[in-house]
């Protein structure tokens, strides 16, 4: 470590023999650390004090002056923004454990911030706001954490001084995302103790009143983060079934779909399903008594007998009320056992149950149905502390819930990391300027990336990639219009981690976590002592907090390297094998399918000296063997490999001992798509592995998949609400369509011409996110944020997720025999295409007759040229693009007449056109 000392200049104090002979001088240094060691800049004081001696100097009464000078690394800082608007310094003591303690003697009265920062970056909850009155004053006053700041879960604790008033005056309210529990103590002192527990992370409104008035300061908002909470959730239950008239084939069921709408005028999907008598039956959840409306359509159109009529009595409702829970389960709860609660619905009419489990781990959960119709439900934590327990039956919540359970017992001694750094938005593209997109992929050749940018018109042009250092590629390219392009980059003809990408020309559109991005080897797996390496793109979120955080067996040491450009690397070192949980945030949410799962394997011991040869290239098919070597290279241990298909499923595959120095491996694909090939030695990853293999030709490409229609903008709740996903061109694949929101959502997806249409309910307003993945990879602009406004149709708890999963079929687009093809949404003008030359005027029986045509201003579309003579089309005709939009056109008549000649750009003729051309 080095240190660089660069002291700013102050004046001086003006020196006078009536000054006092003591004062006080700070002088602010910089250090600049070893960028080998820490990449954080670190702060440095330097205090230097004066001292006046007893004794004068030559018997003057002058008193000489020593100067005493300290210096000390602070790695914390702190301020306080008063009323007044001024800036003042706390002291902070560092505690010697880990924590530092904040000391403040206040000058004014009112309401403070006070901002605390850990190697220049805030740290959580930051800036913490408190009120300060006078001791004087006889008000009723309050402080504490539980004012400023919490966490889900976890008890917020603040206390009331009523100095010397009686506490009987006081009342207190929580408000926010979740219901609070309040609890106080009276100390008999003059103060009141106070607890709250607060269920979900937010913003909640802590009121205080004394005589029914606000105490000074009240009310307080204390901002409460889910830092380090899991949840897991299930849903259970049944639904209310129909028999509909008429008779329908498995085909037709396919094309259908089903709405059915409530007396009150809610409507929301139901399912269509093949009843054990062979009839048709429709299956949902009956909110309301009376008649309801079930709709069933084809492509948009009643078929015979619809909309008809179904009648919903008293005892069919689903009452949450009559729901009976019982079990130690939802009092108190054991670590590493599985703590059981019983619920009982037979009386509750139908509806679905859902259970979701909030704490500081992720508890499994498990549900058996009982003889006497009741269910046991089960959950297992593996760490101590505060879980809550959401309990809803049609969308509503059983009495009592959610419960707060405290679990006891020993946890599983995980460690977590976390840093926090503040990302930039970044200045505006526009159209013409060189976009760059930029990522990390160590161990490649850049022979095998290649790129391309589909811009909002659906025009698809090559990108260039750059080689910036080694392992760091840049992808660049020069957008023609305003909106948001898809950017593809492929290693192998397979999309990298994180592609495709989403890269808005001009203004952001949106902003938020769920437009961030992470991909990278680090979040799939890692080696012990090495470091774990991954992108994280943050350009289209704006700007904003990212915190990182890595949970396990060991202690993470945890880099950042800021690219500048809306990305940045990330790697990570651990010392423990194990399961790790790697957190993203941006701005306190997580991002898309944060926290990342990844195992880390021992130390490579001899797996690193194995390789891989004879690996299959080329056309890879479903439902056929293939094989590959291995050579051991002189390591000694067992050799194991899987294959994992794009559906997750994974099927072992066939080890066979050649000699002692080579495997044979040989594998089954059953599906299309990219599958992954673990070959581990010693239970650890041979190098490149998992290998990643493409089978089959029409292979799901998720960057070709669109998302569109009114159920991706605002939307009002118990309003039925759509989008298309448009599957043309995109291949075979599974298509998963999830919605995390306020509540569960009635939803269904039918086959359309283009591809799907997704249907849903929304029951709550707030934020709804809704997550499109083709083959488990995202597809451009997933997950939506979608604004749902309205009444309250169902209670509020944890976010609760609904799914749907279809396999697709081929797709044909308009224009029948163009498997899958529609054409880009072309932005031209045809009165700008100039052409000339003599073959527009006159031509010759038996030559090459020529004209060109430049179309460079006249934006992108496609060339139509076409002639025709008296006897029908001529002999020959030849269009060569010469580039920029410009062509040259040759044709060959053999009969004499008038002949016509054609020329558009894209559906417009071109100035001049048809021509007349004499023989």
């Amino acid at each position: 470590m080095h240190f660089s000392w660069l002291p700013e200049k102050r004046k001086a104090p003006e020196a006078t023999w009536a000054d006092h002979s003591y004062y006080f001088r700070p002088q602010y240094y910089k250090v600049t650390v070893s960028e080998r060691d820490r990449s954080e800049r670190t702060h440095v004081y330097f205090n230097e004090t004066i001292i006046p001696e007893n004794q004068g100097l030559n018997d003057s009464d002058f008193l000489p002056l020593n100067f005493k000078s300290s210096f000390s690394i602070v790695t914390h800082q702190a301020e306080v923004r008063m009323p007044s608007g001024k800036i003042d310094k706390p002291i902070i003591q560092d505690n010697r454990d880990g924590t530092v303690s904040v000391k403040y003697d206040p000058r004014e009265e009112g309401s403070h911030e006070l901002v605390v920062k850990y190697n220049g970056e805030p740290v959580q909850g930051s800036p913490f706001k408190f009120h300060v009155d006078s001791i004087t004053s006889g008000y009723v006053t309050a402080y504490g954490p539980g004012l400023t700041h919490g966490v889900t879960g976890e008890p917020a604790n603040f206390t009331i001084s009523t100095k010397g008033a009686s506490a009987g005056g006081l009342t207190m309210a929580v408000e926010g995302p979740s219901k609070a529990d309040i609890n106080y103590h009276d100390n008999k002192d003059g103060t009141v103790s106070v607890q709250y527990l607060p269920t979900a992370p937010g913003e909640y409104q802590v009121s205080v009143r004394f005589g029914d008035k606000h105490i000074k300061g009240s009310p307080y908002f204390a901002k409460i983060t889910g830092e380090g909470r899991k949840r897991n959730q299930i849903s259970v239950g049944s639904c209310s079934e129909v028999t509909m008239p008429g008779d329908i084939t498995d085909d037709d069921l396919r094309a259908l779909n089903a709405s059915i709408q409530a007396p009150s005028g809610l409507e929301e999907p139901c399912f269509l399903k093949r009843m054990p008598t062979g009839n048709i039956g429709i299956s949902f959840t009956p909110r309301e008594i009376g008649e309801h409306l079930v709709s069933v359509k084809r492509l948009g159109k009643h078929i015979n007998n619809s909309p008809f009529k179904v009648t919903v009595c008293e005892r069919e409702v689903g009452d949450a009320k009559k729901v009976k829970v019982s079990g130690n389960g939802l009092k108190e709860g054991q670590t590493h056992a599985d703590n059981v609660f019983s619920v009982d619905t037979r009386n509750a009419g139908f509806g679905g149950l859902s259970v979701s489990i909030e704490g500081p781990s992720k508890a499994e959960i498990q549900c058996t149905d009982k003889d006497d119709g009741t269910l046991n439900i089960s959950y297992k934590p593996t760490e101590p502390g505060y879980y809550i327990v959401n309990l809803k039956f049609a969308d509503h919540h059983v009495e009592g819930s959610p419960f707060t359970v405290k679990v006891a017992g020993e946890g599983s001694n995980r460690k977590r990391e976390k840093i926090q750094r503040e990302r930039d938005a970044v200045p505006i593209t526009e159209i013409g300027s060189q976009c760059k997109l930029t990522f990390k992929m160590p161990g490649i050749t850049s022979f095998d990336l290649a790129a391309c940018v589909t811009s909002p018109s659906n025009v698809t042009e090559d990108a260039e990639i750059q080689e910036v250092e080694d392992g760091l590629y840049s992808v660049h390219f020069v957008p023609k219009e305003l909106g948001v392009h898809t950017v593809s980059v492929r290693y192998s003809e397979m999309h990298i981690p994180g592609s495709p990408f989403q890269f808005t020309v001009g203004p952001l559109r949106d902003s938020g976590s769920h437009l961030v991005k992470a991909g990278g080897s680090g979040l799939e797996r890692g080696i012990v002592g090495e470091a774990a390496e991954f992108n994280v793109w943050t350009r289209e979120a704006g700007g904003g907090s990212l915190a990182i955080s890595v949970e396990g067996p060991s202690k993470a040491d945890i880099e950042f390297k800021d690219r500048k450009d809306g990305s940045c690397d990330v790697s990570y070192k651990v010392s423990e094998p194990g399961e790790y949980r790697v957190g993203l945030k941006f701005n306190d949410r997580h991002i898309p399918d944060s926290p990342f799962k990844v195992y880390i394997s021992p130390d490579a011991g001899d797996a690193h000296k194995l390789e891989v040869q004879q690996f299959p290239q080329g056309n890879i098919q479903a439902d056929a063997p293939y094989q590959f070597m291995v050579r051991k290279n002189g390591a000694k241990g067992e050799l194991d490999a899987k294959i994992v298909a794009p559906s997750g499923t994974d099927d072992d595959c066939f080890i066979q001992v050649i000699d002692g120095e080579m495997y044979s491996v040989r594998f089954y694909p059953r599906e299309n798509g990219i599958h992954a090939i673990h070959v581990k030695f010693n239970g650890v990853h041979i190098p490149d592995s998992p290998f990643r293999i493409k089978v089959g030709k029409d292979v799901a490409d998720p960057a070709a998949v669109h998302a569109s229609g009114n159920g991706l903008d605002d939307v009002k709740t118990g309003h039925k609400a759509d989008f298309i996903i448009n599957t043309c061109n995109a291949g075979v694949g599974t298509l998963a369509v999830s919605i995390d929101g306020p509540s569960k959502v009635a939803m269904d997806c039918t086959e359309v011409e283009e591809g799907y249409k997704v249907r849903y309910t929304p029951l709550l307003p707030g934020e709804h996110y809704i997550t499109v993945k083709y083959n488990n990879m995202h597809i451009v602009g997933s997950p939506f944020k979608v604004h749902a406004t309205g009444d309250k149709l169902a209670d509020e708890g944890a976010q609760e997720t609904s799914t749907v999963i279809v396999e697709t079929v081929q797709k044909v687009a308009k224009g029948g025999k163009n498997t899958g093809v529609h054409l880009p949404n072309f932005k031209s003008d045809a009165t700008k295409v100039v052409s000339k030359g003599m073959g527009l005027k006159k031509a010759y029986m038996g030559k090459q007759n020529q004209f060109s045509i430049c179309a460079t201003d006249a934006g992108n579309n496609i060339l139509y040229v076409g002639m025709h003579g008296p006897k029908g089309p001529c002999e020959e005709l030849h269009v060569k693009h010469a580039g920029h939009n410009n062509y040259n056109v040759q044709y060959l008549v053999r009969d004499r007449g008038q002949y016509v000649l054609l020329i558009k750009w894209g559906e417009e003729h071109i100035p001049g056109s048809p021509f007349q051309i004499d023989v």
